[in-house]
């Protein structure tokens, strides 16, 4: 479904060097590494996949900023009947759902209309908002300049920014939409996937990272991972 999400406290750069900047936000940072039951995955690995269902701990203004502080996928459009993916992150503003596969008779996210074939039963964010904005602590192997594809659907286009360690690190970035009038089914348009290459592409400090995801035009997108390659040191 579409989508609602993202960034995290800022601290105010115009009183911060440049170079002071991202250790002191790491410092006064309150969020911590997504973990649970199932996912005991702490800091997201760089390179590699990071998860935005997998947003931090922290609640509301610490680990994301949400338009209202209901979940409407989980236990509203996904129902609350005690499975791990229907009540994923529940009781929070973010709103999440999951790919669903073999879903007669009109398939969900397995559906001809992809650009890109998803993961089945995948976690992803939803029902975004110009405004929200959700923070997503990594932990990067090696520094370098890094690109990151991603995979992600958008029913009319929009506009997303992601901060690294509270400042901006890309500006805006076009999503292209997924809408194609091809389908019957109107409610699928929130389901069309595709992937962005190289939508992310900057520098990554050994260690852990913050990063902020905001959601800056339109929302109506789904978000699903971002799949972060060095490119250089």
């Amino acid at each position: 479904m579409n989508g609602r999400v993202f960034s995290v406290c800022l601290l105010a750069a115009s009183i911060l060097p440049t170079t002071a900047f991202p250790q002191s936000f790491l410092k006064q940072y309150r969020g911590l590494p997504y973990r649970d039951s199932r996912y005991q995955g702490g800091s997201q690995k760089v390179p590699g996949r990071v998860f935005c269902a997998y947003y931090d701990l922290g609640g509301e203004g610490v680990a994301y900023h949400d338009t209202d502080p209901q979940n409407h996928g989980s236990g509203e459009l996904n129902p609350a009947d005690g499975t791990y993916l229907n009540e994923f992150r529940i009781h929070e503003g973010v709103d999440t759902s999951y790919t669903k596969f073999q879903r007669k008779p009109d398939a969900v996210d397995d559906n001809p209309f992809n650009k890109v074939v998803p993961p089945a039963d995948l976690p992803y964010v939803g029902w975004t908002e110009p405004g929200e904005w959700f923070n997503v602590t990594v932990d990067v192997t090696h520094a370098g300049t890094y690109t990151a594809d991603f995979l992600y659907t958008s029913n009319r286009g929009g506009t997303i920014s992601i901060d690294v360690n509270g400042k901006d690190a890309t500006g805006p970035l076009q999503i292209t939409t997924t809408y194609d009038s091809a389908d019957p089914l109107a409610w699928r348009q929130w389901h069309h996937w595709n992937v962005a290459s190289h939508l992310f592409k900057g520098r990554l400090s050994k260690g852990e990272n913050v990063l902020t995801v905001h959601i800056l035009a339109n929302g109506n997108m789904n978000l699903a991972y971002f799949d972060f390659k060095r490119v250089r040191k």
